[in-house]
């Protein structure tokens, strides 16, 4: 598996080896030894898939209490991923990295707990799927808006983004909870 960081280092792209033959491909996505090797040592206890239209972007989430790490793959479709440091204690606090991902790539985006996870969908529709490394618990999710102009994230919109209620009331990063 190759592993490059993006933007924040902490943030990673993770490529595992694809196997095609004239059957199709074969790929493996999580090895908890190779994930260990690459020294991502962590522990997935929920596994999470979304569809959604085109346009339509979720987040930015997280949860102040029992953060998630997410190991993010498209299974169908294509998404531009984004990460946002909530960790006032490092050095990208308040940064953001964002992530090409599509069905017709092996690529996943690893972001480690701390971080303000979302993606807007750039394909007519896309299926996500998301593995993390603690429970959801919804009495500790948490929002940052997706165009806080102090993030200033250069989202690839065509259009107005297509939104949940509770990203439109979402709190700017200044007035957000966040981590240490």
């Amino acid at each position: 598996m190759k592993v490059t960081p993006a933007a924040i280092p902490d943030v990673l792209v993770l490529e595992p080896r694809r196997f095609g033959d004239e059957r199709g491909w074969f790929m493996e996505i999580y090895n908890r030894r190779v994930f260990r090797e690459a020294g991502l040592d962590v522990e997935f206890v929920q596994d999470n898939v979304s569809r959604s239209a085109k346009n339509v972007l979720r987040g930015l989430h997280y949860q102040i209490r029992q953060p998630q790490g997410k190991l993010v793959r498209v299974l169908a479709g294509a998404i531009w991923d984004v990460a946002v440091d909530l960790r006032r204690s490092s050095r990208t606090y308040g940064k953001w990295a964002a992530i090409e991902l599509s069905a017709q790539s092996p690529r996943l985006a690893w972001i480690p707990p701390g971080f303000a996870h979302g993606f807007l969908v750039t394909s007519d529709a896309a299926e996500v799927q998301y593995k993390t490394t603690d429970y959801y618990a919804p009495e500790h999710e948490r929002a940052v808006r997706w165009d806080d102009p102090d993030l200033a994230i250069a989202w690839p919109l065509s259009g107005e983004p297509i939104l949940a209620d509770k990203d439109r009331r979402a709190a700017p990063l200044a007035s957000a909870e966040t981590y240490a």
